[in-house]
């Protein structure tokens, strides 16, 4: 039976789907955050430098993102549920293919294409779904969501280790096929929700099914625009902030413990910056510009750290400039999701939030690969570190494009109001009542 097109519940099961969403994102950007402690690996085994052996994240990231709108489509035509479940499937099949690799060209083929796409079919559309389950706490359920990447890069750090440490990086890629199956069942968890933003008839070319005539909003044009320059940057401490711990002189272990900063301050951030979104003290779109800038100037923070004198040290400054990096990276992850109901309508959220992964794709393809190149011409990370927080800082200039990035020279409006479901950003609909007694309608922009 087709449900009832209602308003998002903002809780009940809700909270449930929140809670598939945490999971869905700890196995995807929380494996690949932890990923890059098995680089040394790849390389010592397949006698290749850092810029080849990036390429394995760097493929699985653009492939998850660029195929991001496919993931949307395909779960706007046939359900949320069946396509994540599927892509669970996907991502397990390419960790155990990649487990029996004998050559970089394996692993592109089982972490980049294989993995990859499997990611690309959960991300997007477990996302979307948490933001169409609630309104007035939208931040805080999404960050919750969020909070999967630093809480799983917190427990899976040291785990992926441990894993090198006994099993090698066979063993270790096997065990995480095991693990990453566990999507399947996150996917059963996403019930279908029927609102009334939805389009009242399916998409009927796969163009259409895509979204792309959203790229014809200015405002959201200018949110994908900064949003691949900061993806230039944002995803290369998912690849090399492991591998520049160990290059600053810390043993394996004290790089997982500058990983594990990085996801405590993550997991901290995500809840604060939902709380205080959810309050509407900010205007969103400036919350995002003012985050997005903190993230960059934390990634110049992490490379312009010194080298450590011995790998017994724990590395206070790279600590704390990990752990700055993790509050912001934090803050700004749950506002560029969140931001889209406001600029494309609650109808449309699921196709953005693809079109945002594919835009992010364009900078997770260029940047770990850049960022070994540099690395392997200057001998460290630290000309890596401050391209990547350059990019940064140039997506949050470009950010001041959108509406209310920027604070108005007129009276505030009234704070603490929830965004309407057609967008606080779009314009409000007329909407024609009739009364049981009377044949006049009134109008009301409820």
């Amino acid at each position: 039976m087709t449900p009832k097109p209602t308003g998002p519940p903002d809780g009940g099961w809700g909270w449930v789907v929140a809670a598939a969403g945490f999971a869905v994102n700890g196995l995807s950007y929380g494996v690949l955050r932890s990923l890059g402690l098995a680089f040394p690996d790849f390389a010592e085994y397949f006698d290749r430098n850092a810029q080849e052996t990036a390429w394995v994240s760097a493929l699985a990231l653009a492939v998850q993102q660029a195929a991001s709108p496919v993931g949307s489509a395909l779960s706007t035509r046939w359900g949320v549920r069946p396509v994540v479940m599927v892509g669970g499937v996907l991502t397990s099949l390419g960790f155990v293919f990649s487990a029996f690799a004998h050559s970089l060209l394996h692993l592109y083929l089982g972490l980049g294409v294989l993995a990859g796409s499997g990611w690309a079919l959960v991300f997007a559309p477990a996302l979307g779904t948490v933001s169409r389950y609630f309104s007035r706490r939208r931040v805080l359920a999404v960050g919750l969501a969020l909070m999967g990447n630093g809480a799983s890069s917190l427990l899976l750090a040291p785990a992926l280790q441990l894993l090198l440490d006994n099993f090698g990086w066979r063993g270790a890629l096997l065990l995480l096929g095991a693990v990453t199956l566990h999507l399947t069942p996150c996917g059963a968890l996403l019930r279908p929700l029927a609102l009334t933003g939805d389009p009242l008839a399916l998409p009927r070319s796969p163009l259409a099914a895509l979204g792309l005539g959203l790229f014809r909003r200015p405002a959201f044009l200018v949110l994908t625009l900064g949003t691949a320059l900061v993806g230039v940057g944002y995803f290369i401490p998912y690849v090399h902030l492991a591998p520049h711990a160990l290059d600053r002189g810390l043993g394996g272990y004290g790089a997982a413990l500058v990983v594990a900063a990085a996801a405590v301050g993550d997991i901290g951030a995500r809840l604060l910056c939902g709380w205080l979104a959810d309050q509407g003290w900010v205007p969103l779109p400036r919350l995002l510009t003012i985050f997005g800038a903190l993230t960059g100037l934390g990634l110049l923070a992490v490379g312009l750290v010194p080298v450590v004198g011995n790998e017994d040290s724990w590395g206070g400054p790279l600590l704390a400039a990990a752990g700055v990096y993790g509050l912001s990276a934090g803050s700004y992850a749950p506002l560029i999701f969140c931001v889209l109901p406001e600029l494309v309508g609650i109808g449309n959220v699921v196709q953005a939030t693809g079109l945002v992964m594919l835009l992010l794709s364009l900078g997770g393809l260029l940047g770990p690969p850049l960022s070994g190149f540099l690395k392997d011409e200057t001998g460290d990370f630290t000309a890596s570190f401050l391209m990547c927080g350059s990019f940064v800082l140039s997506g949050s200039f470009i950010y001041l494009g959108l509406p209310k990035a920027l604070p108005s020279c007129r009276q505030a409006s009234r704070p603490g109001t929830p965004p309407p479901e057609m967008g606080e950003l779009l314009p409000v609909p007329q909407v024609a009542l009739l009364s049981p007694g009377d044949p006049h309608s009134t109008l009301d922009t409820t």
